[in-house]
């Protein structure tokens, strides 16, 4: 089989304003929506980045890879590198660490190949989570994910989240999200109030939910001295602490010095970055994301890397929809080793949806394998062309928290090792 075409739609839909270390999220989120088609006539879809420049990138990809197997793994990924050429392109939230030349190529090659292997198992009538090596369990964990939020963007009318900026409301916000979902962890995220009073949000988030693991994510908006006082507070409390401070030397020296493992999907993003933070014993857990590590078979990869340096596994998410949270499940899935329950943005898009009901639920905090073969999605074609108006007629075309949140503080700084 031989790729014949490829289809990329970029879409809006909605998303309350959770704040974070970078700001808070615009009222619109972008995605991309691929799908590519064999010449066979079977599709394959992937999900990914939906800002201007990357999808300038995914298209200048689809040109030189329209003609290449759909088996031909290495041979697509040479393509999308020759179409990256030298270009680096970087987010402007900041949440996701640094852009480099590889981590390019990976975020671009990323959508095609997981289409690719849609098609694949699609073909021979097997689950994405086969082709990856069988599935060693047949539901993911997820988390629930916590955000200071306010009640709802300004001058709209507050949303059915309601207002997270203080402990009760964050414990408020976890209860409805463990009842609706089930989700058997939680993780904050942090670096948006003075470390104090995130310290006192997890104690009680620890007295409303006894014995679940917990987790606190700043997104390095802590100087190495502050993440070792948080650190300590929060002995026996934390799961993991995640990126509590700036690159690799930060979080060596906060790893040395607290009593919970380091998790980190800002300090190491890309191969490159393994090298010397294993080497400094940076981290204790990384948390995967194979929207920029290049796919699932080089997700794969670098889990097994990890298992040989005993660093553990989670999965970082962003704002996706549900061909990402497809893709997700079956790579973990697949893979013996992630350990920890992966993280999703789901229960904010309240619905919102590409993909046709059905195929994707959380029982007890966990989300099924689909049955069906590859992903075990299909689009919602009316959904598809909504969402694809929308981002026409939003405006948005990047991705930017801090500049939406200088139109309610003009003197609002990203907080980067800011407390």
């Amino acid at each position: 089989m031989r790729i014949r075409d490829i289809a990329i739609t970029p879409v809006a839909f909605r998303d309350p304003p959770l704040l974070n270390a970078s700001g808070v999220h615009e009222p619109w989120a972008l995605r991309a929506v691929v799908e590519v088609t064999s010449d066979e006539g079977v599709t394959g879809l992937g999900e990914t980045y939906g800002d201007l420049s990357h999808l300038e990138r995914l298209r200048a990809a689809a040109a030189l890879l329209k003609g290449v197997e759909v088996h031909a793994h290495h041979a697509q990924y040479a393509a999308v590198a020759a179409s990256v050429g030298t270009h680096v392109v970087t987010d402007q939230h900041g949440l996701t660490g640094a852009g480099s030349n590889q981590k390019t190529v990976d975020a671009v090659f990323s959508p095609f190949e997981v289409a690719c292997l849609d098609i694949r198992g699609k073909a021979a009538g097997l689950r994405v989570a086969d082709l990856l090596g069988g599935p060693v369990r047949d539901a993911v964990p997820y988390s629930a994910y916590l955000f200071y939020k306010w009640a709802g963007h300004p001058g709209a009318v507050p949303d059915r989240f309601g207002e997270a900026l203080d402990p009760e409301g964050i414990v408020a916000q976890a209860r409805a999200l463990v009842d609706a979902y089930g989700f058997g962890s939680i993780k904050l995220k942090g670096g948006v109030m003075p470390p104090d009073e995130e310290i006192d949000a997890v104690l009680a988030l620890r007295d409303a939910f006894p014995g679940v693991p917990l987790r606190l994510d700043p997104n390095a908006a802590w100087t190495p001295a502050t993440s070792i006082r948080v650190g300590e507070a929060l002995a026996g409390v934390l799961e993991y602490l995640e990126d509590p401070a700036p690159e690799i030397d930060g979080m060596a020296e906060v790893a040395a010095a607290v009593p919970m493992p380091l998790a980190t999907n800002m300090c190491v993003v890309t191969h490159e970055h393994l090298p010397p933070a294993i080497a400094r014993k940076a981290i204790g857990v990384l948390l995967t994301d194979h929207h920029y590590w290049g796919g699932l078979l080089r997700s794969s990869q670098v889990a097994a890397l990890c298992a040989t340096f005993g660093i553990e596994l989670s999965m970082h998410s962003n704002t996706h929809l549900g061909i990402s949270l497809a893709a997700m499940t079956h790579l973990a899935a697949a893979t013996p080793t992630i350990g920890h329950a992966c993280d999703t943005h789901t229960p904010w898009q309240d619905g919102q949806d590409v993909v046709a009901p059905g195929a994707l639920r959380f029982e007890n905090g966990a989300v099924p394998l689909p049955d069906g073969p590859g992903l075990g999605v299909e689009l919602d074609r009316d959904a598809l062309a909504r969402m694809h108006q929308q981002y026409l007629d939003c405006g948005v075309r990047r991705r930017d928290d801090t500049a939406y949140m200088r139109t309610f503080e003009p003197a609002f700084v990203p907080r980067r090792a800011h407390w």
